[in-house]
């Protein structure tokens, strides 16, 4: 590609390999071998100009390119504008019932850098990590090319307790990017989505990692040890490794306006589905659900005017919140997720919303895509 990039210092933690070793060998031997991803639109494929293209894709390729003796499936999960307190709550659905032996994790442009998302992601770390089918799992951190913000800090923290390994573009890409070495629009038209040339650097940092690993096969490397634990005591409160969605085909809402999306899912990022619509001032739709936090997942949309519902938890005034569904941005709808409650004590709570604005000209109804529990 011939930008000055240092590869070699991309791995941000080395963790351990046990299990990215066990799956490379697994390949060697012609076993077929899943490699799952999971992440925002960088890993669905924003701004690259084919699938193929995409970073996610170039590192399924490189599987592929080093076991040809092996049938490799690739599982692109990535969701734009998505964040990891969506991905612990989807990656069930979405990624562990195919059962991936190796899963590539990237929420780092799209968390925040704070202490709630070093929760999110400890959860949805514990919820892959400890899963019964035993992935070996990856972590990455893209970054911003203009101001160098990541969620990369709170990401580390939860790498480091649970010994897995994870690359960083923050150490790869960006410094000859602020030096001056390789300009900001050679890789990236708007400072954070890669183009063609970006996502190969991306694959790139992540691929010169599993070579390290790859020549490193054959050492025998134990489990991590956590006092006899598949995984370690929590850094955090824990509050979303159990996280559920309720949409329209897994719960029984009481409908007063309400009604359920009679559209039907045609793939995989026709997210806008399995939901509850309503137009009209005073539509109202309730749950009870048990968790000790809450948090609402609707459609921000572009095509505006749209109606705007309020939420409020046990009638209890304090978590009275707006949901605005008038999208200020342009570039398409967003699935938007507005935390309510937040390590409340575990109970069914009940849940209400309702359409408190609308207008002669909406050109779209309220879209409810799914509340969330967590506990």
């Amino acid at each position: 590609m011939g930008y000055p990039v240092d590869f070699e210092k991309g791995e941000l933690n080395r963790g351990n390999w046990k299990r990215i070793k066990a799956c490379m060998k697994k390949a060697e031997a012609g076993e077929p071998v899943k490699v799952g991803f999971l992440g925002g639109s960088i890993t669905q494929g924003s701004l690259s100009s084919t699938p193929e293209t995409c970073y996610a894709y170039l590192v399924y390729k490189w599987w592929k390119e080093k076991f040809p003796q092996a049938q490799i499936e690739y599982i692109n999960a990535g969701i734009g504008g998505t964040t990891s307190q969506f991905g612990v709550s989807r990656v069930e659905q979405h990624l562990l019932q195919k059962k991936p032996d190796f899963i590539l994790i990237e929420f780092a442009v799209n968390d925040d850098n704070n202490e709630f998302f070093r929760e999110t992601y400890e959860g949805l770390i514990r919820k892959t990590y400890g899963d019964a089918s035993a992935p070996a799992v990856l972590l990455m951190n893209n970054v911003r090319y203009d101001n160098g913000i990541s969620a990369e800090d709170q990401h580390a923290a939860v790498a480091r307790a649970y010994q897995l390994p994870m690359v960083s573009m923050k150490s790869t890409i960006l410094p000859p990017v602020k030096s001056g070495q390789i300009r900001n629009r050679e890789i990236t038209p708007d400072d954070l989505h890669p183009n063609d040339d970006g996502h190969a650097l991306v694959a790139k940092v992540i691929t010169t990692f599993l070579e390290k690993v790859y020549q490193d096969r054959n050492t025998e490397e134990a489990d991590p040890d956590f006092n006899g634990k598949t995984l370690p005591d929590p850094i955090t409160a824990n509050e979303y490794e159990n996280s559920v969605r309720y949409k329209n085909y897994n719960s029984t809402p009481a409908l007063n306006g309400f009604q359920k999306d009679p559209h039907k899912k045609k793939e995989f990022l026709d997210i806008f589905s399995g939901g509850f619509i309503a137009s009209s001032v005073g539509d109202e739709i309730s749950f009870d659900i048990e968790a000790t936090g809450i948090a609402i997942q609707y459609r921000k949309t572009i095509h505006r005017p749209t109606p705007v519902a309020e939420v409020v938890v046990d009638g209890d005034e304090s978590t009275r919140t707006v949901l605005d569904g008038n999208f200020d941005e342009d570039w398409g709808d967003c699935l938007f997720i507005q935390t309510i409650t937040r390590h409340t004590e575990l109970k069914k709570h009940h849940v209400q919303i309702r359409i408190i604005e609308a207008h002669e000209d909406d050109q779209v109804p309220f879209y409810l895509v799914s509340v969330i529990g967590s506990k």
